[in-house]
């Protein structure tokens, strides 16, 4: 068994113990100390520990044993979606022809890499009802900011972009989504949900003016909803002179069953490393592809990717393109994962996917209504929001309940997000889950909320299972202790 408090590789150190054995150098010697300023080299031999191969390799071992990931458990993080990544797509990432390119080689030497993102950008047009599509952002934060880039430059080249400057964003919205906007230059308008959760299409009708420069929108919303006002919310931003952005974070809700496209939007960004089981976060880098309506085409990054007759080419002959985002053209190993998966699924198998995603989040969400409060109890989407108030009165905060759940071995949902429900949970299981892992989960949900009402100081006292209790976070964040004084 793991031990819960492993040793520093510093307390694992003994003097003269090496992880190493080199042959002797027989390349002449090189004194660095020579070529440095006084100022840099060292008055004595830095403090590293001396460990033999089996300690260090225990060391680094039982460090990657703390770590919590899909292949460790259940990962229920809303909006997030961290859900399984099959391997054959890393296995086809790492393909000699697709790991070994070099970005600068000439286009004729890659054809085969560049025919893969031209039919990778295909297949995200029908997928999201789009014209064109640029593979160039590297991640969904990006890829939004790459389509209100694009809208700038569509109002600039229309002649109003000194007055389009307010971009609208409900309340429900992701907060990249204001971070987003605001970083381009444009004024946030904040539009209220109604009281079932979803854009209040008045709210809308009365921001709309001569300044909108367009409408951020995540469908199915943040609270996994949908929004079923969206061809009406379209005509008002749209008859007002402003665009429909799509943020595509949601998309593992609507796969094969609607696109962006028909329900009018004219942008919208994609997270390959979320809807298409690439890799997240600290397993990233991500892809966030852009999509366009034709009128936006000539605003898109350049380079892009074209097919004539059977060549394949990089084009950047394109005057109003807001130029390019990422250097080279994108994060090519995430798009390669994107294509496998893609190719591997087929139209129906993205359409299961959508099926099971929400099928399993209302599976989720009947087992657990009774035991916390449901603040918007209609069928959801992929994902949905329960609330703790209920047993915050009995003693015991969402914060609380989160971190007991550590010692069931699943990782939290996201907690306190979205801000317009108090005390949130949001619960995302995504569509990789077998029926047993979300009755485990329900289970250790439903125990926790009853441990609430009876034994609150169980829950706010926890995790007691994991290598750390709970920390002071205050204290943590205000005066944090990063380094390790050698000896002590």
């Amino acid at each position: 068994m793991m031990e819960k408090n492993t040793p520093m590789i510093f307390e694992r150190s003994k003097a003269g113990r090496k992880a190493y054995s080199l042959p002797e150098s027989d390349i002449p010697t090189f004194n660095l100390a020579d070529e440095l300023p006084s100022h840099l080299n060292r008055e004595e031999a830095a403090r590293l520990p001396e460990v033999s191969e089996l300690d260090l390799m225990r060391h680094y071992t039982a460090l990657a044993n703390k770590n919590f990931g899909l292949e460790t458990g259940f990962y229920p993080l809303g909006s997030c979606t961290m859900k399984y990544n099959p391997k054959i797509n890393e296995d086809i990432a790492r393909f000699d022809g697709f790991a070994n390119i070099h970005p600068l080689q000439p286009a004729k030497t890659a054809q085969g890499a560049l025919q893969l993102m031209f039919e990778l950008q295909e297949y995200l047009k029908e997928i999201t009802g789009m014209d064109a599509v640029t593979l160039q952002s590297a991640a969904g934060a990006q890829g939004e900011w790459t389509a209100l880039l694009i809208f700038k430059a569509f109002h600039q080249a229309n002649g109003d972009g000194e007055t389009r400057k307010k971009m609208l964003i409900p309340d429900s919205a992701h907060g990249t989504n204001p971070a987003t906007a605001a970083i381009c230059g444009f004024d946030i308008v904040e539009i209220k949900s109604n009281k079932n959760g979803t854009i209040s299409v008045d709210a809308l009708r009365d921001a709309v003016g001569p300044d909108t420069a367009g409408l951020m929108l995540t469908n199915p919303n943040t609270l996994g909803l949908f929004e079923s006002d969206i061809l009406e919310i379209s005509q008002i931003v749209h008859d007002a002179g402003g665009l429909l952005y799509y943020d595509g974070a949601n998309s593992n809700a609507i796969l094969s069953k609607v696109t962006p496209g028909l329900m009018e939007f004219d942008a919208v960004h994609l997270n390959l490393h979320k809807t298409f089981s690439t890799p997240h976060g600290g397993g990233g880098p991500g892809s966030g592809p852009v999509g366009v309506k034709d009128f936006l085409k000539p605003f898109l990054p350049v380079p892009q990717v074209e097919k004539n007759g059977d060549i394949y080419s990089l084009n950047s002959d394109f005057p109003q393109s807001i130029g390019r985002v990422k250097g080279y053209y994108g994060n090519f190993g995430v798009n390669v994962r994107a294509y496998a998966y893609i190719r591997t699924m087929g139209p129906l198998g993205l359409k299961q996917v959508t099926e099971d995603a929400v099928l399993n989040a209302n599976y989720l969400k009947v087992r657990l209504q009774d035991y916390f409060d449901t603040p918007y109890p209609q069928v959801c989407k992929h994902e949905f929001v329960l609330s703790g108030k209920r047993q915050k009165k009995q003693g015991a905060s969402t914060r609380d309940m989160a971190k007991r759940l550590l010692d069931y071995g699943f990782y939290a949902p996201t907690v306190y997000f979205p801000l317009i429900v108090e005390e949130s949970l949001m619960i995302e299981p995504t569509e990789t889950e077998s029926k047993e892992t979300l009755d485990a989960f329900a289970d250790a949900m439903i125990e926790i909320a009853q441990t609430v009402a009876s034994e609150p100081e169980v829950i706010t006292s926890a995790p007691h299972e994991t290598s750390v209790r709970r920390l002071d976070e205050t204290l943590a964040a205000r005066k944090p202790k990063v380094t390790y004084a050698f000896g002590e």
